[in-house]
């Protein structure tokens, strides 16, 4: 049986948005047919309308199966639980009462970057700009050292390249931090807000960002920052939104991993509480549009046409994964849906002729709102 979904709750007139018995959404014959094409492997795909509370089209939704880039979505919702959407990531550099040696602190910013051309492009923190704060204030950066906590090991090993052996660089523990009480602080770099973070990780879906802010939501959340803790985290969130989190398994914030698993039913019923939760908009307005941007502004314009524009929706695809989870447009209403074909043969050609099979299928329903029918 279903699970209960309550209407969705949108800035337009709520009467505008019900539909009758007659105009509801029917999957059309063309719908179920490539639904069951070789081409997606007996995939799991849920189709829902959140208005009615009605499941319009159903197959194999409850089979945990490896979610690919998906499961970004699951990574953003537990980093907006758990931070906010404002959250500002901040990295600073302090004096110590030794003129050799300094203190890097940071709260793990996942968006940190020793180029400049980035930072001036992508809005992200310039980490060389701490470093360079040292010689502003008249100190040899030759022979110092760097000692810091709460910065993630690929950030450190960019500055290590970045500076060479002329500045060396420490690891310390929280203890060793809180032992050096007399810091003076010199510079501080902070990451713009969650939202646009989250808003580039969706769009383009960023491997790297997106596991970053699973660790930092599950450390955040008062749990380890490894495949545990993120397991852990995510099913406290789903649990609290009380979204189905029944074969969750993660072993990355990614969806990189084959042994990832989540279900088609999982994700539209997280996808339906992104869409009435003010604090997940950031979410929905991150996703890519089909045919205009992001990782679909190249789906839709040959093979299932007729949806470009009309959809909002996360893509993924790993070796044998061909996955997309989102929202469809259908006259004045929007249905959610998900779709993980996980079971396609591990080449290019055949994740190719899933993807085509997935654009083809949804646009047998997608329908602009000037073509709906008015009872």
């Amino acid at each position: 049986m279903m699970r209960k979904l309550i209407a969705v709750v949108m800035t337009i007139n709520l009467s505008l948005l019900i539909i009758s018995p007659a105009e509801a959404l029917t999957v059309p014959a063309s719908f179920k047919a490539l639904a069951n094409s070789p081409a997606l492997a007996k995939p799991g795909i849920l189709v829902i309308d959140p208005i009615s509370q009605e499941e319009i089209f159903s197959s194999q939704a409850d089979i945990p199966r490896a979610p690919a880039s998906i499961l970004k979505l699951i990574s953003t919702v537990t980093a907006i639980t758990a931070f906010g959407a404002d959250k500002v990531f901040k990295t600073s550099l302090s004096a110590t009462e030794d003129p050799k040696r300094f203190v890097l602190l940071g709260e793990y910013d996942p968006w940190l970057t020793t180029s400049a051309l980035e930072a001036s492009k992508f809005h992200r923190a310039l980490s060389t700009k701490l470093i360079s704060a040292i010689s502003k204030s008249g100190a040899d950066l030759s022979g110092i050292t760097i000692e810091f906590n709460g910065l993630f090991e690929k950030d450190i090993t960019n500055l290590r390249t970045f500076y060479g052996k002329k500045v060396k660089f420490k690891r310390i523990s929280k203890s060793d931090l809180q032992a050096n009480s007399a810091l003076s602080p010199i510079a501080e770099i902070n990451s713009p807000p969650l939202s646009e973070i989250i808003g580039f990780t969706l769009l383009w879906s960023d491997n790297t960002l997106a596991d970053r802010l699973a660790r930092n939501a599950a450390d955040e959340l008062g749990f380890t920052r490894d495949s545990d803790g993120m397991n852990n985290a995510f099913q406290k969130t789903l649990g609290n939104l009380e979204v189905s989190a029944k074969g969750l398994t993660v072993k990355d914030g990614s969806g990189l991993s084959h042994d990832d698993r989540v279900s088609a039913r999982t994700m539209a019923e997280l996808l339906w509480k992104i869409r009435i939760e003010p604090q997940f908009q950031p979410i929905y307005d991150g996703l890519p549009v089909a045919g205009k941007s992001g990782t679909l502004k190249k789906r839709f314009l040959k093979y299932g046409k007729s949806a470009n524009g009309l959809i909002k929706a996360k893509t993924g695809w790993i070796n044998t994964s061909v996955t997309m989870a989102g929202y469809v447009e259908v006259g004045n209403n929007e249905y959610i849906f998900a779709v993980i074909a996980n079971h396609v043969n591990p080449t290019e050609k055949s994740r190719d002729q899933a993807r085509k099979t997935i654009d083809k299928m949804l646009a047998t329903v997608a329908k602009p709102a000037e073509e709906s029918l008015v009872g």
